[in-house]
């Protein structure tokens, strides 16, 4: 899993590192009044989204025991 990274609809493109953290980006969502409402599935509004390298500690200061850097 570490080596294929993923894109999906829910969660958006994503990989695994080498310490076995999930890295991917992180979404704000509203929601939606019931005017702005188009069907009945449509209750949230993106208003943001943020990077995973933004949002996540880097490899360097993870303190894992199992990752020998180098």
């Amino acid at each position: 899993m570490k080596a294929m990274p993923t894109d999906d609809d829910a969660f958006g493109p994503a990989h695994i590192r080498r310490d076995g953290r999930y890295l991917g980006p992180a979404y704000l969502f509203r929601v939606k009044s019931p005017a702005e409402s188009k069907g009945p599935w449509d209750y949230c509004a993106l208003v943001d989204s943020l990077p995973a390298d933004a949002i996540w500690r880097p490899l360097s200061e993870g303190g894992c025991p199992l990752v020998k850097e180098g």
